[in-house]
């Protein structure tokens, strides 16, 4: 009886480890298709922005012409730089002007100061993304949040934190 007990708990063991096996491959197979998207416009940055480390990456899509992948980092003169990478609708790198667009850092509204200035501004509100992103032919940050139950997207220049536009909220 003891080893029955012993021969089902193995059993049950292997079971969920199998299932999260599983689980992990299944997640590496939807997942590769924007690893190599990413890598691919890391290389590009690389190739022509000069960047030399990466620091962070991220994918913005706003409307069917602005799919961008962001590349912050440091350029050959060790220099923080940000890295806008240009992607068409076939996840493939547009080329041309503005496919790939770089900004240094220091001469931009960074990230901290965005925080402070929408602290300032909005008050109390729950931040659902801060980051780069393209918008209205412009460089910019865009902010996703939450306020009295509504979500808004708003978005400020990148060089200066300008905000552009009036925003805009979600239907209920």
């Amino acid at each position: 009886m003891r080893r029955n007990r012993k021969k089902w708990i193995y059993i049950s063991i292997l079971t969920v480890l199998l299932i999260l096996f599983g689980i992990y491959q299944f997640y590496v197979y939807v997942m590769k298709d924007q690893w190599a998207e990413r890598d691919l416009a890391v290389s590009i940055a690389e190739q022509q922005a000069q960047l030399t480390s990466v620091t962070k990456t991220q994918k913005s899509v706003w409307g069917e012409e602005s799919i961008y992948w962001t590349i912050e980092g440091t350029n050959s003169e060790s220099k923080p730089i940000m890295v806008w990478v240009r992607f068409g609708m076939d996840h493939k790198p547009v080329s041309g002007k503005n496919s790939v667009h770089t900004e240094l850092i220091e001469n931009s509204f960074s990230e901290d100061e965005m925080y402070a200035k929408i602290a300032a501004e909005l008050g109390n509100i729950e931040i659902i993304h801060l980051h780069p992103s393209y918008y209205n032919k412009t460089y910019v940050w865009q902010l996703f949040y939450k306020q009295d139950g509504k979500y808004v997207y708003r978005f400020y220049q990148f060089s200066d934190g300008t905000e552009i536009g009036n925003g805009y909220q979600l239907p209920d």
